[in-house]
């Protein structure tokens, strides 16, 4: 969405007339006439989109057939769309609609209008994609690196999506301009900040874009500090936690390994925003072939090369920031707000911009269904952590302590968990929440009880295993008094563990001999708070769109 006259907006309907051209490769299987099959097979998988069902947004509720013949769907929206603006000269087309230059006839102030055909709406799905598009950008309007959303219109024939004007060009219109298309690490840390800043607005409220790359970031004027602004919500889609899209969707180059697999969640945008981080430090895309299964390949089975020109003369800090977004399990990538709080995207920035992170709340909430015995390993495990392993956390434990005295109360778990969230929480369950974290029950939470219910422990294992290793030891130790490798009930009571212990010991005791050895104990605390998801995998690949 959005708008800019920039080559890249004339050829191919540019910011606004992006959604519509790229939308066009998801939405051909829909069209009318002779699209049966494909619209069969389009329909069955949408409803089987997100594993586990409870997709929200527009998952799970398509219609079945066709809208009736002569019959074209009322959104809803206001129809006073031709009292408001004058429609301006053509900046390009898509599959489903034109878009235009608009002036306000109030302020005459210039937007950017994307005019979609209603007639073109054969199924339900189509609408529910419109309607979706929508609602995306009515949540994230405000933003400052989101194109404004407006308003929307409609009247007999047609939609009308009025949004921000900009004049920029695309973000891969600079890439190419620069010299050896690669930006500065200064430059491309604060574009790169700008990115991320995107994506955590978005997970926070429950929404995966699932389409970023550069084409789809536009800069509001020419100028060089202008603001980069996120378009093209088209495959944006609304998720709740837990759960998974089984479609595979987005740009060849910037897909995501789980995205091939079928299973996928708000870490492939980090892991897009990766790629695009690698191509402005080097020119070079980390994983490329003459084919799409070629690239696929190299997605899932290659690792990036640090070893060509430029990267010996990028710095560590920099080649550490796009190795901890291009892991390939999603488990152990970054979240968005924590790359935020890496030293070399961080540099410029400061910590008061730092949204609260998705994850972080959601660890909270499972922390809360984890056996004591995982959240005294949790809380061991805490304590054996440094300030620099904790950076992301601080920053996370400083935007939820409002008042900064240090600890957490209710009313400020409350505000945390009142955010604009997928879900919605209950004051009894803040509460259980605040309690279970709040280990010396005093009523609060400090940073240690923090760290414990909110660490990423598959990250700590992936990002530096010797060190993982010397940390789980460690926490271990705090259990195994007499040192002889193994925990026992009778240690259990006495690091202050209280009440039936046979239960509690068979969280962990795999072998069921009575006590807990190192690798159980490692075990325990990788168990997966979600548990098993069960999702299927296939080897097909369907709406992926090459730059």
């Amino acid at each position: 969405m959005g708008i800019c006259a920039s080559s890249a907006a004339r050829r191919a309907g540019g910011s606004a007339g992006a959604s519509t051209r790229r939308n066009g490769n998801r939405r051909r299987e829909r069209d009318q006439d002779g699209a049966g099959e494909a619209n069969r097979k389009r329909k069955d998988d949408r409803q089987a989109k997100e594993g586990g069902g409870g997709g929200g947004g527009g998952n799970g509720k398509q219609g079945g057939g066709a809208v009736p013949c002569g019959k074209r769907a009322d959104f809803g929206y206001a129809r006073d769309f031709a009292e408001r603006y004058s429609l301006g000269k053509l900046l390009g087309h898509g599959q489903f609609g034109y878009t235009y230059v608009a002036v306000d006839k109030v302020n005459g102030d210039r937007v950017a209008v994307k005019r979609i055909d209603k007639s073109k709406m054969v199924l339900p799905i189509a609408v529910e994609d419109v309607k979706r598009e929508v609602k995306i950008l009515r949540a994230l309007t405000g933003h400052e690196n989101v194109v404004q959303f407006y308003d929307a219109f409609e009247d007999d024939s047609y939609v009308y999506i009025a949004m921000e004007y900009c004049e920029g060009g695309e973000l891969l219109d600079r890439i190419l301009a620069k010299k050896d298309s690669r930006y500065t690490e200064k430059d491309a840390a604060v574009v790169v900040r700008q990115m991320l800043r995107v994506a955590a607005e978005c997970h926070l409220h429950g929404l995966v874009h699932r389409d970023m790359k550069p084409e789809n970031f536009l800069f509001k004027s020419s100028k060089e500090d202008s603001p980069l602004k996120a378009i093209d919500f088209g495959l944006s889609d609304f998720i709740n936690p837990g759960k998974r899209f089984l479609d595979i969707v987005g740009s060849a180059y910037y897909v995501a390994p789980e995205v091939l697999k079928r299973k996928s969640g708000p870490e492939s945008d980090v892991w897009s925003i990766g790629v695009i981080t690698f191509i402005l430090l080097c020119g070079r895309r980390p994983f490329w072939d003459k084919t799409e299964d070629g690239i696929f390949k190299e997605v899932l089975k290659k690792k990036p090369d640090f070893r060509r020109r430029p990267w010996p003369t990028i710095s560590n800090s920099a080649k550490d920031f796009v190795k901890k977004l291009l892991v390939k399990d999603p488990r152990a990538r970054l979240t968005a707000a924590q790359a935020l709080s890496h030293p070399w995207v961080r540099e410029g920035g400061n910590a008061s911009d730092i949204p609260i992170d998705i994850s972080v709340l959601n660890n909270m909430r499972q922390f809360v269904k984890y056996g004591r015995l995982k959240q005294f390993a949790l809380r061991a495990l805490a304590s054996t952590l440094d300030g620099e392993e904790l950076a992301d956390l601080k920053d996370q434990f400083a935007a939820i302590d409002v008042d900064k005295n240090g600890s957490i109360s209710l009313e400020e778990m409350r505000e945390a968990l009142a955010q604009d969230l997928p879900w919605k929480m209950k004051e009894s369950r803040v509460l259980e929440i605040l309690q279970a974290i709040d280990s010396n029950t005093d009523g609060l939470v400090d940073f240690t009880e923090f760290v414990a219910a909110t660490l990423h422990v598959h990250q700590m294992e992936e990002h530096d295993s010797e060190k993982w290793q010397l940390r789980s030891q460690a926490a271990f130790e705090k259990f195994d008094i007499d040192r002889d490798g193994y925990i026992t009930p009778e240690e259990l009571r006495l690091t202050g563990l209280k009440g039936s212990l046979g239960p509690l010991l068979e969280e962990a005791d795999i072998d069921k001999d009575g006590k807990i050895s190192l690798s159980e104990f490692r075990k325990l605390l990788r168990t997966a708070s979600m548990g098993s998801q069960n999702l299927p995998s296939s080897s097909g690949y369907r709406n992926l769109r090459k730059i």
